[in-house]
This record gives C-alpha cells, sequence and structure tokens, in this order.
C-alpha cells in the first residue's frame, strides 16, 4: 500500500507539473501573442542620392564605341536647324544685355559700376574735359615717332614723363573733386576717398567713345 501511495504520489505530481507547464506555456504564448510586433524591413535604409536616382529613371550606358558616342551627341544636340535658332536667340540676348549695359540700366552693369554713386561720379567725369583723357593718344603718337625716328628716343621719353606727371597731378585734383562732391550729393554712403578717386580716375583716362556705360552728359553740363 504505501508503494502504490508513493507512485501515485508521484505520478499525481508529474501530472500537477505537466498541468502547470502547459498552462505557463499557454499563458505566455498568450502574452506573445497578445504583444504587438513590428516586422523588420530586412533591409538598410537607402540613402537620399539612391533615392533620388530610382525616381529620375535608370540611367543611360555609356556608349561603348565612338559612332554610339557621335550618335549621342548630335541627338543631345539637335538638328542643325535648331542648333541656329539657338545661337541666334543667344546673339540676340547677348546683344540686348550689351545695348542695356553701355544705356546704364543698373541691373547689367558690372559690381563696380552699379549704384547710383558710380553713376553720379561717372557723370561728373564725363560732363569735364579731363587731360587725363589725351594720355592714350598721345602716348601712340609719341611712340610711333620714336619707331618712325630714333633719334627722338630721348625727347620721347621726356615728353611722356611730364605727359604722366601732368596725369598725376590731375588725378589728384579730380580725385578731390569727385570725393567733395559725393560727399555732399550722399552723405551716408561708405563709398568715398581713395576708391571713388580712382574709379573716376580710370573714367576719363579712356577715350569719350571708348567708355561704358555711355556717358549721359556732355562736356560743360552742370551735374
Amino acid at each position: 500500500m504505501k508503494l502504490f501511495r508513493r507512485g501515485e504520489s508521484s505520478t499525481t505530481d508529474a501530472t500537477a507539473d505537466t498541468t502547470a507547464d502547459a498552462d505557463g506555456g499557454s499563458t505566455a504564448l498568450s502574452t506573445k501573442t497578445s504583444a504587438p510586433v513590428t516586422p523588420g524591413k530586412g533591409r538598410p535604409t537607402p540613402k537620399r542620392r539612391e533615392a533620388e536616382g530610382k525616381r529620375r529613371g535608370p540611367v543611360a550606358p555609356a556608349p561603348l564605341t565612338a559612332k554610339q558616342a557621335r550618335a549621342r551627341r548630335k541627338a543631345v544636340r539637335g538638328t542643325k536647324e535648331e542648333r541656329k535658332a539657338a545661337g541666334a536667340e543667344r546673339r540676340i540676348a547677348a546683344q540686348d544685355r550689351r545695348a542695356r549695359m553701355l544705356a546704364g540700366e543698373d541691373k547689367y552693369l558690372l559690381p563696380r559700376d552699379q549704384g547710383p554713386v558710380r553713376a553720379y561720379v561717372r557723370d561728373l567725369v564725363d560732363a569735364r574735359r579731363n587731360l587725363v583723357g589725351l594720355f592714350m593718344p598721345m602716348a601712340l603718337v609719341l611712340i610711333l615717332s620714336m619707331f618712325a625716328a630714333p633719334g627722338l628716343q630721348t625727347i620721347v621719353t621726356l615728353a611722356m614723363l611730364v605727359m604722366m606727371l601732368f596725369m598725376g597731378i590731375e588725378g589728384v585734383i579730380l580725385g578731390r573733386i569727385v570725393s567733395n562732391r559725393v560727399r555732399e550729393r550722399f552723405p551716408d554712403t561708405p563709398d568715398t576717398g581713395f576708391r571713388l578717386g580712382w574709379y573716376a580716375f580710370v573714367r576719363a583716362s579712356q577715350i569719350r567713345k571708348m567708355r561704358a556705360p555711355k556717358p549721359r552728359v556732355s562736356p560743360g553740363d552742370a551735374v
């Protein structure tokens, strides 16, 4: 009887353990099943450049022969009539920009020429008869005469030195006049002093017909 009870107890304990394990497993399984599970992508996140490349579409393969390269260039350039039309449009646009620049439109000027201060300086220079403007043609005449008569080399050199001296003196005077006038007209502008003087000197040294933008005033006009 004792042996039978001992075996029965063991059997009962094993049955209880099995039941407990089954209940625990079912409870864990239900817990795992009830918890939300986010499935992984299984691949790395693509870079922005790769994603944009995919949206743009496949890239054409590189040409394998020179004939294929020529055919691709010809297809990209278009027909001969299209190229002529595009070239004519570019020339017309360039001529229009140059005409507007010479007319003094601020949008089409170089950065050094933009602004009302620089326009006022140009008017001041163009309204004067500057001796500096004669330097280039006179220097050309003196150089040609020196080649024509080598014996005049000393005289030509001395004449050019005198011209450069007068140019320097007039440049200083012109710079001071321009700087003072600009301070009176534009008291808040920081663009004064040596920069304005040099800008005025460079424009004054150019031949009047070659100045860009074109002069808006005539010599002797009040500015």
